[in-house]
This record gives C-alpha cells, structure tokens and sequence, in this order.
C-alpha cells in the first residue's frame, strides 16, 4: 500500500543535521568536564563549525534542491550565507574566550547555545516554506533569549532578558498572524506556491493586511524603527560577549528571512511593501544616526548605529531588483564584519572587573597600543563610510541600486544621515589619537585574540580596495534565482 511518502532527501540538509548531532554532544560532553578542562567545549565548537563549512561546500552541487516535502532550499544564497554565519561565529567565540573566563562564564551553555543559534539561522536560511522560516526563527531567538540572561547575578542582563522575550513573543505572534492571513487567503505554505497565487490572483485586502504583519515582523528581528526598543537595552544589558553575538549573525539570518519572504514569496505584492519598506527605512537612517551622537556609553551607541545600519540595508530590498538584493547582501555581510570588530574591541579593553563599554575608555588608546588603535580607526572610518574602506563601497553599493529604480531622495537622505553619523565614529578616533589616556595598563589578550582582531581589521580595508570578488559572490547568489 503507497502511503504517498518520498523519504526526503537527507544530504540536502546535512551540514544542519551535522550541527545538531554535534550541539547535542558538545552539550553531553560537557556535562562531565572540569572547569579546568572547559576548553574542550570551545574546541569542540570551533570544530562543529569547520566540519559544517566543509559539508556545506561539499554538498554545494549545481542549482537550488529542495527536500522535506519542497519546505526546505539549498540554493546558492543559502551556501553563501551559511558559510559566512560559520565564520563569524567562529571568530565570535574566538573573542568571547578571554572574557567569559574572567567573569566565570566560561561554561558550556554558552557555546551550545550559541550552536544551537546557528542552527535556527541555517534553517531560517534555507527555508522554503512559512513553516520553516518560523522554526529557524523561533530556534534562534530562544537560544538568544537565554544567551542575554547568562550572567544570572547581573540585574541589567536579567531586566534586557525579560524586555527581549515579551517584545520577541509579541514579534513572532505579530508574524504568525501575518502568515496565517496568507495561508487563509492563498491555501498555500510553500513560498513558491504563494508567489504564483499571487500572482494570478486580484489584490484582496487580506492579502495587504498580511504584507502589514510580517513587515512588522521582519523589522522587529532586524531592529527598524519604530521597532527597534529592545536593541540598545539588550546591547547594554547582556555580556559583552553576547553583544557581540547577537550583533552579527542574527542580522544576517533576519536578512535572509527578508529575501525569503518579501522577494521569493511576495515579489508580487512589491508594490504594496515597498511603501512600507520605505517609511521603515527613512526613520531607521534618521532616529539611529541622531541618537546615537548623544551616547556615552560605547554599546549603546553601536545599537543606535546598528538601527542606522538597518535602514541602509532596507533600501537594497525595497528596490526589488536583483541589484538591490545583491547590494544589501553585500551591504549585511560587511555590517556583520564591522559590528564583530567594534564589539571585539570593546573586550579586548575589559578585563576582570571592568568593562570598557564607555567612550571614555577609549582615551589615549594610541599611547597604549598604535596597532590596534590603527584597526579601531579602520572599522569606525568603515562604519562611517569613509573611503577605502569596504564600508563605503557598501553604502554606495545600496545607494545606486536607490537611484537606479529611479528614487533619489531616499538616497540624498541617506547621505545626510551618514555625514552626520560620521560625527560619532569620528568622536571615537578623536578620543583614542589626541585625548591622554586615563587608564595606562598594556593591553592583555590572548595570541589568537589579538591574531583574529588584527585579521578583523585588515579585512575590512582589503575588503573595501578589492570589493569585486566578494560583491560578484552577492551578486551570483541573488541575480539568478530573483
């Protein structure tokens, strides 16, 4: 008797099977390890990330697959982002070492957590279907909610907790609500489906009002005002460490679920979300930039430059054209990259009892140390877009794929907004090159911190003076399947 089931295709979604098995076993692992011999955590979780890279660029045949019943994708956009979360999770965890150790956090939840976090952004990823995209996303922010709560005695990492889990609960209802008025309107969970039920069907008001609730959705995860509250309390709030985490490669997760839905499904409904888009993209670029220049304290300035930085993003997506998918791509992953060595830095000042999270403490950084106040200096002139750095091929990378679809007063505000964004990142060089430094100490860090963070800031220049490869990389990864 056929039942009708095809046992899916297990190789499709091996490197995510790979990262469960072996989250799962560095979690058992753990259990019966010393805090002497933790380090075999760490090891264990940098070699879960290589092993997936590897299965990822072997499993990398031809076009796109599909597999569990058409709900998941393995397309070229997947194997790109995929391999670029391992990296930045690995460097990730290669910073938070030194820090986790003096501050008796170096336990395993944090590595298994952070696992289990890369496997719900793989999954978010390759999803091919709402289903899945709301697995991956709910995977991930649970393993994020738990990693801002880590240090338990700590009253603002408890208080940023609780506010990251009741807006994230309301976010995700918010979403569901969105996709369940889809689902209502068009009888389909399978975004290719959706695209052609759109497509051949009048625009009913449903179907706008469930464009309204994933919008709302989606800015949330990325943090767009007016959604973005929870960003710089949570930054602030969580360890360092997990700062720098969910700084990262959450925001290319929420960047793939963006593509996903908006340009896989909903392409037909552009006309209707690129307004959306728009006023989300506006407010980002203006409340991120103006507020941040009156922080003192250097995590929550990266938030409001983070909320900056979304809006830069969005404009690539609200073209709706390949180009401009391709833009923000490019423009995410150079974010990731940038934020990772701005919060890297940030621990590499701490020490046992002192978090360097003011802009104070920056001071005379120069005197300290000239190798990386040079690299400090690299990513705020990238952050700033400041030529050559890589930042500033990014900007102007979006900027044309605005101007291209004919809206050049989005892109005249968003040069506004990054000349006067310029001032805080400027106000941070000015304090480590000409400010005495009140806190004479030599920097200490561990060989592989200070080899990582030094790679960090060379990249970003290399990067920015040879952009070509990696923007054909976005390029590939976006132009032929949208």
């Amino acid at each position: 008797m056929d039942l009708g089931f095809e046992l899916p295709n297990f190789m499709t979604a091996l490197p995510e099977i790979f990262v469960l098995v072996m989250a799962c076993v560095v979690l058992i692992v753990d259990l019966y390890l010393t805090d002497q011999r933790r380090t075999i955590t760490y090891h264990l979780s940098l070699a879960t990330l290589t092993g997936a890279a590897l299965l990822t660029v072997l499993t990398s045949g031809g076009g796109a697959a599909l597999t569990f019943s058409d709900t998941f994708i393995n397309d070229n956009m997947a194997r790109v982002l995929k391999l670029f979360i391992y990296l930045i999770t690995a460097v990730v965890f290669v910073y938070s070492r030194d820090y986790l150790v003096e501050r008796q956090l170096f336990k395993g939840e944090y590595f298994v957590l952070g696992l289990f976090g890369v496997l719900g952004m793989m999954v978010m990823v390759s999803a091919h279907s709402f289903l899945t995209v709301y697995l991956g996303l709910e995977l991930l922010s649970l393993c994020l909610y738990a990693m801002v709560a880590l240090q338990r005695d700590s009253v603002n990492a408890s208080e940023a907790a609780m506010k990251y889990f009741v807006l994230g609960a309301l976010s995700s209802g918010i979403l569901l609500y969105g996709m369940s008025m889809f689902y209502g309107a068009t009888g389909t969970l399978d975004l290719s489906a959706l695209r052609g039920a759109i497509a051949g069907s009048s625009h009913n008001l449903v179907l706008v009002f469930g464009v309204a609730f994933i919008i709302v959705g989606l800015a949330f995860k990325l943090g767009a005002v007016p959604f973005h509250m929870w960003i710089p309390d949570v930054y602030h709030g969580a360890p360092t460490s997990v700062t720098l985490y969910i700084s990262t490669v959450p925001k290319i997760a929420a960047f793939a679920m963006t593509i996903r839905l908006l340009a896989d499904g909903m392409q037909g409904l552009h006309d209707q979300w690129q307004h959306m888009l728009v006023i989300l993209a506006v407010l980002s670029m203006i409340i991120g930039n103006i507020v941040a220049i009156a922080q003192s304290n250097i995590k929550r300035m990266l938030a409001y430059s983070t909320i900056a930085h979304v809006g830069f993003l969005l404009l690539g997506v609200l073209t709706g054209t390949g180009e401009g998918y391709a833009a923000s791509m490019f423009y995410v992953i150079v974010y990731a990259l940038m934020s990772m060595g701005g919060f890297g830095m940030i621990i590499l000042l701490s020490r046992a009892g002192f978090e360097a999270d003011r802009l104070e403490d920056f001071k005379g950084l120069n005197q300290r140390s000239p190798w990386f106040a040079a690299m400090m200096l690299i990513l705020m002139f990238s952050m700033a877009g400041v030529p050559p750095t890589v930042g500033f091929y990014a900007k102007l990378s979006v900027l044309k794929a605005v101007i291209d679809v004919h809206m050049v007063w989005i892109a005249v505000i968003a040069v506004i907004m990054s000349v006067i964004g310029a001032y805080y990142y400027l106000r941070v060089i000015k304090l480590m090159y000409f400010d005495a430094a009140e806190d004479s100490t030599p920097l200490q860090a561990s060989a592989d911190m200070r080899l990582v963070m030094s790679a960090n800031g060379l990249a970003i220049l290399l990067l920015g003076i040879l952009p070509g490869p990696l923007m054909g990389v976005c390029a590939v990864a976006l132009g032929a399947g949208h």
